[in-house]
């Protein structure tokens, strides 16, 4: 895997590694189209229909994101290693407008750490917390694979890569489960 460093520069080399396939996927009318092919033009105009994804700091693309990731989570397959200072995840899918969606959001969700832009998402984990608060001690690795993404998060602060190996089976979960696992997680951290 190549190094690339986090901010600006890692969405750029993202969508140059992956070539034109993948040139607009950052722009709303790319983002717009793979949606609406996923689910009819409801999904970009209706956000206000999935309250639970709308946090303090997110856009409407992102939210979008989201929901196609969680009506379509049994399109994708994830596998995780956990390192001894981090972890490897791939996500795939063989749906190319899921797979726009989800490059957007696993680079854009990197973005927003390195910026610590947390979206206070209703039902984000708070394991996230931490990712937030300590991205300079985050280093991150991207590869776009055939059908998806490949991502290396390592850390020598210990707290970090129990958090990052921690969100990495959230997220599995949420894969596996889609929305159910995201009402478990929620109902456990209320009790």
């Amino acid at each position: 895997m190549q190094k690339r460093t986090v901010g600006l520069v890692v969405l750029g080399a993202v969508v140059l590694i992956a070539g034109g396939a993948y040139v607009g996927m950052r722009s709303m009318g790319g983002m717009h189209n793979a949606m609406s092919n996923l689910m009819g033009e409801k999904i970009i105009h209706n956000v206000i229909g999935t309250p639970m994804l709308n946090g303090v700091d997110t856009q409407d693309h992102e939210v979008a994101e989201l929901r196609a990731m969680f009506e379509n989570h049994k399109e994708l397959t994830r596998t995780v290693e956990n390192l001894p200072n981090g972890i490897l995840t791939v996500t795939e899918t063989d749906n190319p407008e899921l797979r726009e969606l989800l490059v957007s959001h696993v680079t854009g969700m990197i973005q927003r750490v390195d910026d610590k832009r947390d979206p206070q998402i209703l039902i984000q984990s708070q394991t996230l917390d931490i990712l937030f608060e300590r991205p300079e001690s985050i280093v991150t690795e991207i590869e776009m694979t055939e059908i998806g993404v490949a991502v290396v998060q390592t850390s020598d602060d210990p707290d970090v890569v129990a958090a990052l190996q921690t969100h990495a089976a959230e997220v599995s979960d949420l894969v596996e489960r889609g929305m159910q696992a995201a009402h478990d997680a929620m109902a456990a951290r209320d009790h």
